[in-house]
């Protein structure tokens, strides 16, 4: 059981011998946009502390946001990496530092419903601008399994070759930066990897903390979107850093997630026996969900190192102790693509 925020991050952080062995086939310095986001902190040190093993101290992490939290701007630069202060939608790409990588991970979902062209500006138009930026770089941009269309609960889920159908402005903004991103690997020759991510669990944040957070409020638990995908962010960390090295032209596109459909009932009993509540339930689970089928993520760079099971328990102990969440819902039940 992690007792602290920096023991959790210092395992988020703590690179694996195959990621540090990936990185230092590589050179140059890497540029990661939007780095202040729920991922980009812990990521962020992660691939500081690989480059460090991997003997790549030369190479800088410059880590780039509008840093609306002062405090992770300052313990990113205490972990060695060169922070950027900028908003990339009003700035312009000359301002940004160089980097034979870049990791984009700017996006716009909360709020999009009732804004879509501000959803828009970020999701499509911003990565037109970074792809143009960029074209000598390779680009690693995270995109979302919400391109995919529900499917039926009894499948693994998507995997790559699926056809897309977002559902929502949302959806349909990040489909929309994938096409920009690909674009510009046809025209210009970039090499292009895109991350379809679902759901992952910090522990802070996620898909478990929703659940267990709405159990401890003594609130019904909704069953209508009745299975899930999630994973350790540790590992969501590292799949992206090694799936850098293959990016290509003709585009990498990688399914980010865990190998198991969660049926979401057994996820909160399981939650509530370690939280010491008793449950309750609205609803009837949909035969459909949002569901990724993860295994080309799984043949090239082997399987989570912690499974969904650990993951609930953990998450049960962190809020049982009162350890602190983001605040920050993932609103994984909704099914109309309306955020």
């Amino acid at each position: 059981m992690f007792t602290s925020q920096s023991e959790l991050e210092d395992r988020l952080t703590t690179p694996s011998p195959a990621l540090i062995a990936d990185l230092s086939r590589g050179s140059g310095d890497l540029v990661i946009l939007g780095a202040g986001g729920k991922m980009g902190p812990t990521l962020t040190v992660l691939a500081r502390r690989a480059l460090d093993a991997a003997g790549r101290t030369g190479d800088a992490v410059h880590a780039v946001s509008r840093w609306s939290d002062a405090a992770q701007a300052d313990h990113l630069r205490d972990q060695g990496v060169s922070v950027h202060t900028a908003d990339l939608l009003a700035d312009t790409e000359a301002d940004l530092p160089d980097g034979a990588d870049v990791l984009f991970m700017v996006g716009a979902k909360f709020g999009s419903a009732s804004a879509p062209s501000w959803a828009w500006a970020v999701n499509a138009a911003l990565p037109d601008r970074i792809a143009r930026r960029y074209a000598g770089s390779r680009i690693t941009a995270f995109s979302t399994g919400n391109v995919y269309p529900l499917v039926p609960v009894t499948s693994q889920g998507a995997a790559e070759g699926h056809p897309v159908g977002p559902v929502g402005e949302y959806a349909m903004s990040c489909l929309g930066r994938e096409r920009v991103f690909s674009h510009g690997a046809l025209t210009r020759g970039t090499p292009v990897s895109l991350i379809r991510l679902n759901y992952a669990v910090d522990l802070r944040y996620g898909v478990l903390a929703d659940i267990g957070s709405t159990l401890l409020a003594g609130q019904p638990v909704d069953l209508t979107t009745g299975h899930v995908n999630v994973v350790w962010q540790g590992y969501a960390n590292e799949v992206t850093l090694r799936a850098m090295a293959h990016a290509t032209p003709e585009v990498f596109t990688l399914n980010l997630t865990g190998p198991e459909v969660l049926p979401v009932e057994r996820v909160a009993r399981r939650l509530a026996a370690g939280l010491g509540v008793e449950p309750t339930f609205v609803g009837e689970p949909s035969p459909t969900a949002l569901l990724n089928d993860a295994t080309r993520c799984f043949d090239l760079f082997g399987y989570p190192d912690v499974t969904a099971g650990q993951l609930i328990d953990w998450q049960a102990d962190w809020l049982r102790a009162g350890l602190p969440t983001s605040g920050k819902p993932t609103k994984f039940a909704v099914r109309d693509g309306a955020f």
